[in-house]
């Protein structure tokens, strides 16, 4: 029970609020009161749980060695020696046959989805998060394959289901708005932060700064076009997405306010759970566009 328990922890479930992005297509399909399309984007979502929660054992077990050296990371179950590589390895197995198991009961889209998530993650821990930007791309292009496997896995109900190129743009924007956040927070706030993380040795503050700058004015743009793009407007029929849109510039500015301010940015995920300000932003903006869409 241990084992398992330590192999949990190493899975990280304080990261997996990243997958609720499949939850995208569910709300602005309007099918959000369909209980077989909220069924099957629950599933989905589950199995990315499992499956992203497989990449940060991978990760725990390639990085166990500079972990050992960190002030913190040292602690972590592989690093500290308290969950065996050899039973983290048997945890991976068993949980990637699992994972794309229940995949391809979501859906034989869905199931390819999957197996690219992993084979990018693979990628990824390997080398990618090695290489200045396209450590952060590689970040951004893991949230657009969970966006598109959304969309997929409530096709596999009703196939005449679109997927919009603006639910990507979006998600690209918002994705590398995070990371590059994340980065910044790395790099000037770690010791020593090339050891930490390669690639960071190749940012400078100022790169940084400007990479947020562009992203997160790129966020809010990118979504404004979509609310008013002529396409939408017919598809649902209602321009009134448009008054959404303060509400996305407040949770971006409030980010930024916290990444500036009070010099955080380093967990995303956890900035969401805790930080009940933007908390109440992503709620709020939710129900407005549920009362949009639903016309309520």
């Amino acid at each position: 029970m241990k084992q398992m328990y330590y192999a949990l922890r190493s899975m990280r479930p304080e990261q997996w609020t990243k997958n609720l992005v499949v939850f995208a297509a569910l709300i602005f399909s309007r099918n959000f009161a369909d209980a077989a399309l909220a069924l099957k984007a629950t599933e989905a979502f589950l199995v990315l749980c499992l499956l992203s929660g497989l990449i940060y054992l991978i990760n725990d077990i390639v990085d166990a060695d500079k972990d050992k050296l960190h002030v913190s990371k040292r602690n972590r179950p592989i690093a500290s020696g308290r969950l065996p590589v050899s039973t983290a390895f048997v945890f991976i197995v068993v949980g990637t046959l699992l994972g794309l198991y229940l995949s391809s009961h979501v859906g034989q889209q869905f199931l390819m989805l999957a197996i690219g998530f992993l084979a990018l993650n693979l990628v990824y821990s390997f080398l990618l998060k090695r290489i200045v930007l396209l450590d952060v791309m590689g970040i951004s292009i893991s949230f657009i394959l969970r966006a598109i496997a959304g969309v997929e896995a409530l096709r596999a109900v009703d196939p005449g289901l679109r997927l919009s190129p603006w639910l990507l743009i979006c998600t690209l924007f918002l994705s590398l708005f995070l990371a590059f956040c994340k980065r910044r927070h790395e790099l000037l706030t770690v010791a020593d932060a090339a050891n930490h993380r390669e690639s960071l040795s190749q940012y400078s503050p100022v790169l940084l700064d400007q990479l947020v700058s562009m992203t997160a004015g790129g966020s809010v743009l990118s979504y404004a076009i979509y609310t008013i793009w002529p396409d939408t407007v017919e598809r649902f029929g209602t321009a009134g997405l448009v008054y959404t849109i303060p509400l996305v510039m407040i949770g971006v500015m409030r980010y930024l306010y916290l990444v500036y301010n009070e010099d955080k940015g380093g967990s995303p995920s956890d900035h969401l759970l805790h930080e009940k300000f933007l908390l109440g932003v992503v709620i709020l903006w939710i129900a407005l566009v549920v009362a949009i869409l639903g016309d309520f």
